[in-house]
């Protein structure tokens, strides 16, 4: 370890506060500074388990050694329908505006491409 690092080390708060304001420079969102590094991190399982649906994954990505732990995040997600919007694009401009709003891509069927989006 060389001794620059010895005089200046680096505290995870200072690391925490540097994500927050990277996080919140790009959107200008000023707000996003007051959110704890935790609310981070339990935004990111949640996301995490809607789109996975797997909570041994969340588990697993979150470092927990009971799943009890991991189950508060499920709690969180509200089920949802399975329906969908969907939509066809057959040029890149349209697949990227569509993605652009949200959709998902599918699959390719006859030259083109399907995208759905929940409603």
């Amino acid at each position: 370890m060389s001794l620059s690092a010895l005089q200046n080390p680096k505290t995870s708060e200072e690391s925490k506060e540097k994500f927050r304001n990277r996080t919140a420079f790009k959107p200008q969102n000023p707000r996003l500074r007051q959110i704890s590094f935790h609310t981070f991190r339990h935004w990111k399982a949640t996301t995490e388990y809607h789109k996975t649906k797997d909570i041994l994954h969340v588990m697993q990505m979150l470092g927990h050694r009971d799943i009890k732990t991991t189950l508060i995040y499920t709690q969180l997600i509200q089920s949802e329908s399975d329906d969908y919007h969907s939509a066809v694009a057959k040029t890149v401009e349209e697949a990227r505006s569509l993605i652009e709003t949200g959709f998902e891509y599918v699959t390719d069927v006859d030259g083109v491409k399907l995208f759905r989006k929940r409603k």
